[in-house]
Parts: C-alpha cells; structure tokens; sequence
C-alpha cells in the first residue's frame, strides 16, 4: 500500500498539490466508549496509517483526514445514550486527543450533510445528525476552540443531499448566513462545491463563494462520476477554466480540493496516477492544477500534459478533446433540458436525468418527462447525430496522439445507446426503436462482461406505458418543482413539510411503488424527504 501511495504522492507533489485527504478520524479515533474489538482493530489502522502520514509529508503534501458526523457503533451510540452525553462534547473530546496523537495531521475534513450508503457494512455507519443551521453552528462552535488549540484546521463542506433544515445548505443564502455568520476563527475554512447540485456540467458557480470572508476552497473533480469516471474522456478544462476565471472575483478563495480518486457508486475502478488506462482522468487533473493554480490557458496545459506524457500530436489531441466536450455536452447531457434550473424540496434537480453514475435508464416515464421540459425535439435528435459522427472522427485522433483507441471505442458503443433511447424520447416516426434498444443492450453486454478488465454501464429499459394525462403531468410538476431558488408559499406549507408525511405514509404502506434502485441505492431517495 505504501507503495502505491509513494508514487501517488510524489507525482501529486511533481503537479503542484500541496496537501492530500485520506479517510478517517472514526477508524484511527481510539476512546473507551467502543467495543473492545472495534479498539484493537483502531489499533492496528493507526500503525498502518501512521507508515501512509510519513509517505505523504515526506512527498511535501500536508495531511487532511475527513470525518462524518456522525459515525458510531452500536456500543458507542448505547454508551453515549447512558452517559446522557451530546455528539458534539463527544467529538471535541475525540478530537482533542486525535489531534494530539497525530501532529503530522494539518486539519480534518468534515462532512454534515450526506452518510454512509445502505450498502455498506463496516464497525462504523454514519448518521445524519446535523439537522438545522443551529446545530450545525452549535458544533462549530464546539469544535473550533479544539483546533484553536492544536493550530490545526477545520474544513467544513457545505455538501448535504437536501435531508432536514440544513439540506438547503449549500445554495440557500439565509442558511449559509445563520451558520457562518460572523464566525471569525482561523482554524476555519469552508468547502464548497463549484455548483448548487452535485458534480455536474450546466451549473452555475456557487454564489455563496461571494458571501463570506472566511476562507474558502472550491471542490472540484477529475475522475467524473457522473461522467465515465475516466474510462473515456470527459474533458473539464474548459468548465474549470471558466471557474476559475469568475472565483478571482471572490474575496479569500484559498485553493482547490481536486476530487481525482474516488467518488459515486461506481463499477468503474481506474485509479490516477497509478493506472496507465487513468490518462483521461490524469489529463484532467494536469489541467486542472495548471488552470486554477497558476493561471494558465487550457490549450497551453493540454500542449504541456502531452510533452510531460510523450504524446505524439498536441494538435490532433486538442482536436479529440474538443470532439469528446461536445459528445459529453451534447449526447451524455440533453442541452435544453440541462440548461433549466429546477428545484424540489431542498435540492437543486440534477442537469441529468437519463444516466445516474453507472447506470443509463430507458424508460416510458422518463420520455413522458423530458418530453414535457424538452421542446425543440429537432435539435436534440440532430445533436445525437452529430455526437455520432464526432465519435467516429475521434478514434484515428487517438490513434495520432497514441492514446488507447479502445477507449473511445467503448465510448462510441455507450453513446450509441444513449443516442438511441434519444430517438425513442424525442423521434415521431422511430421504426422498431424498442427491438433496437434491446438488441443494442444485448450486444452491448455481450461486448463488455459484468466481470472483465472493462466495466461497464448497467442499461435498464422499461418501456411499459406511464398511465398519466399529460395535463396531469403538468400539474404535478408546476406543483412539485419551482424554477426559482427561493421557496414558494406552497413549498413552505405543502412540499417541505407535507409530503415527508406523505412519503412515510407511502413507504409504509405501499413500498412497491418507490422503485427498487431509488430505495435502496446510497442512502435511499427517503432522506430527501426527511
């Protein structure tokens, strides 16, 4: 493992990083409260980490280990109900001595607004404790005089999925204000998302990036989990680039947190720096830092990132990216759709609705649904088509540039599928679209096995007919969805406060009609009800 990490850091180090985050204070905490076999394997994790905290510091990178809050066990959770102790005097005391133990350790990285997914299983599981904007100043409040006193920092993220008063933290200005507001520690830096949603293209930047003075980072990604996660290009220069360009506006941005690694549940396992199949995330990456660090063009990062890698053509490579920006934007993405801001409850709705991290969904529902906010059916169509042809272009550009060939391959034959289910959401006279779609589903599972050295999407087809007016459709969604930040009366007495009790009554009652994936996928589409 050390191994692998030494060369990790040192090429993190050799492209201008100058800190790394590893995972987390609940496995390397040690405290008398938890079950004696959970301490004896804390033991052995602080000695293991201890070999990683040396790996990175010798690599000149400053260590930030992240925490959820809130992670128990069992005994701890029933320790703490017995000691009628708060999580928060818990944490400080947890904090204090974790700090002292590990002085090689620069801050923690905290995170309030998203737990662990149903699917794990480990000593530890974390809970959504954090539920107001009191709460959550309350534990900076508690916890600040902590790192005051080791000279460490606190990195807190507005990250939240939308659970409970908090979830709007990350976009709604009077939250971001009743937390943060006139906080002025300088053990405290606060991290943010570039947009109000998750790691999307089509978003905004952040506007609470200009509404404090404390210092702040902006997170952004390389490995896009929502975007192949490097098993094809997905290029971000030219996104971040903008990015960048607007936050030298904002008072005190102190850097950027460079998500490379890891993100989404994925089947897609390509690691940067390690892997030479992780190019396309590396490039990103190189680019990244040479844009929001020092100021550099894209085309000047790209033409650099190909001498450091010996490519053979910077031209035919700046040609390829290009072609592979639209095929994202354009085929991945539905344009018109992408482009219209929407909200429900306290969550801005993601610009993509058709793929979600491994999975491509084809379905009767969806094509009510984007035929309702798609209008101009023509352009979509002609975009697909274009993607298509830009496809087909980039395979003899790789093949110049001597980058792998299979991987825009692979790109085509997942795009294809996207490009059909785009005939079967917008097209009048698609013939046999259906018996297409399966047929390319089928071969596309035959191409790329569940268990090879290339993952691939999950494409899951349903095309059994949606039984709802489109007049009702409407109506549901012009009461369920704003297209303002701002909450309207009926969010304020019916969506937000209303249907939690509706969907509990639902889940209850009637849980087959919540599909299987949104149940029991991450933590469960209930927390956005909660």
């Amino acid at each position: 493992m050390c191994q692998e990490l030494n060369v990790l850091a040192r090429q993190a180090s050799a492209w201008g990083f100058n800190a790394a985050s590893i995972d987390d204070v609940a496995h390397l905490a040690d405290h008398e409260y938890l079950e004696p076999e959970v301490r004896q394997r804390i033991s052995r994790y602080r000695v293991e980490m201890g070999k990683c905290l040396r790996v990175l510091s010798q690599a000149g990178l400053a260590v930030h280990v992240t925490m959820d809050v809130f992670s128990a066990t069992p005994w701890l959770l029933k320790r703490l109900r017995i000691a009628r102790r708060s999580v928060n005097s818990y944490l400080a005391e947890l904090l204090d001595r974790f700090l002292a133990d590990f002085p090689e350790v620069a801050g923690v990285i905290v995170r309030i607004g998203e737990s662990d997914g149903k699917d794990v299983r480990d000593d530890f599981h974390s809970q959504l404790v954090i539920k107001t904007p009191y709460d959550a100043r309350h534990m900076l409040e508690e916890l600040l005089p902590v790192f005051e006193k080791h000279g460490r920092r606190l990195i807190f993220r507005t990250w939240t999925v939308g659970a409970y008063p908090i979830g709007d933290l990350m976009w709604h200005r009077e939250t971001f204000a009743k937390v943060f507001g006139g906080i002025t520690s300088q053990a405290l830096v606060v991290s943010m998302k570039y947009g109000e949603s998750d790691f999307f293209r089509y978003l905004p930047l952040n506007q609470n990036f200009f509404r404090t003075p404390l210092p702040k980072i902006v997170e952004l990604q390389t490995r896009r989990e929502y975007e192949g996660c490097g098993e094809y290009p997905s290029p971000v220069c030219w996104i971040y680039e903008q990015y960048a360009r607007e936050l030298r506006q904002a008072d005190n941005v102190i850097g950027c947190m460079v998500w490379c690694q890891t993100g989404g549940w994925v089947p897609f396992r390509r690691l940067a720096f390690l892997d030479p199949e992780a190019v396309w995330t590396d490039l990103n990456t190189y680019t990244t830092m040479r844009v929001f660090k020092d100021g550099w063009l894209v085309e000047d990062a790209v033409r650099a990132f190909a001498s450091e890698r010996g490519l053979n053509d910077p031209d035919a490579l700046m040609e390829l990216l290009r072609l592979a920006d639209e095929c994202v934007r354009e085929l991945l993405y539905i344009q018109e759709y992408a482009r219209q801001k929407l909200f429900f409850r306290r969550v801005r709705i993601p610009p993509m609705l058709q793929v979600y991290w491994g999975n491509i969904f084809v379905s009767h529902s969806l094509r009510r649904l984007l035929r309702f906010f798609v209008r101009d059916a023509d352009a979509a169509l002609r975009s697909a088509r274009r993607c298509l042809d830009n496809l087909e272009r980039m395979m003899p550009l790789a093949q110049r540039v001597g980058l792998p060939v299979d991987d825009i391959r692979y790109m085509a034959d997942t795009f294809y599928i996207l490009a059909l289910s785009r005939e079967y959401y917008f097209a009048e006279d698609a013939q046999d679209i259906e018996s297409r779609l399966l047929e390319a589903k089928a071969a596309y599972k035959a191409k790329y096995p569940k268990k090879g050295l290339r993952a691939r999407y999950r494409v899951k087809t349903d095309f059994k007919p949606l039984l709802l007016n489109p007049r009702y459709l409407a109506w549901a969604v012009a009461f369920l969805m704003r297209r303002q930040r701002g909450y309207r009366v009926v969010d304020r007495i019916i969506i937000l406060n209303g249907l939690s009790l509706i969907y509990r009554v639902i889940a209850a009652r009637r849980p087959h009609w919540i599909p299987g994936f949104a149940s029991k996928s991450v933590m469960g589409v209930d927390v956005v009800f909660k």
